[in-house]
């Protein structure tokens, strides 16, 4: 848009005199603008004074920076939660993957099979899997395991 050669005081000085009673054509020659320019301003700047309009050029700023500062929280919060989406399908991605020998009841198969029952005896005490699997103590316990030997 282009910049006007007036100022917004200058421009309600001019229209002030128009309302003192200056004919419109004296006032168009004197400053070399426009019928249409003149009324313009008029619809624009009918009730104005000069403090209403500085007033609202510290508004249209302040208004301004507000969109700004907005903008620039909006597109953080968007990059956080793109990040934070990656995050959690990657730990989704790699909790499925080591669920893939979960039972129905969303239990691992190590921990399912230290819970069943023994067939040899319920009173047996039943040691944890290590990561690896079960140990050599756990499948003593359960009769997988029998030393023979010294």
């Amino acid at each position: 848009m282009k910049k006007s050669k007036f100022s917004e005081s200058q421009i309600v000085a001019i229209l002030k005199e128009g309302d003192a009673g200056v004919p419109v054509a004296q006032i168009l020659c004197k400053y070399g603008i426009g019928e249409a320019t003149y009324y313009v301003w008029k619809s624009k700047y009918r009730s104005a004074s000069v403090a209403e309009l500085k007033r609202l050029k510290e508004l249209e700023a302040e208004n301004a920076k507000l969109k700004r500062m907005y903008a620039d929280l909006a597109s953080e919060n968007a990059a956080i939660k793109d990040v934070l989406s990656r995050n959690y399908d990657a730990v989704g991605e790699a909790r499925a993957r080591y669920s893939r020998t979960a039972t129905p009841m969303g239990r691992s198969a190590a921990s399912a099979w230290m819970e069943s029952p023994s067939p040899t005896t319920s009173a047996t005490p039943r040691l944890a899997p290590s990561r690896a699997g079960p140990g050599a103590a756990a499948l003593r316990t359960r009769g997988a395991l029998t030393c023979t030997g010294g």
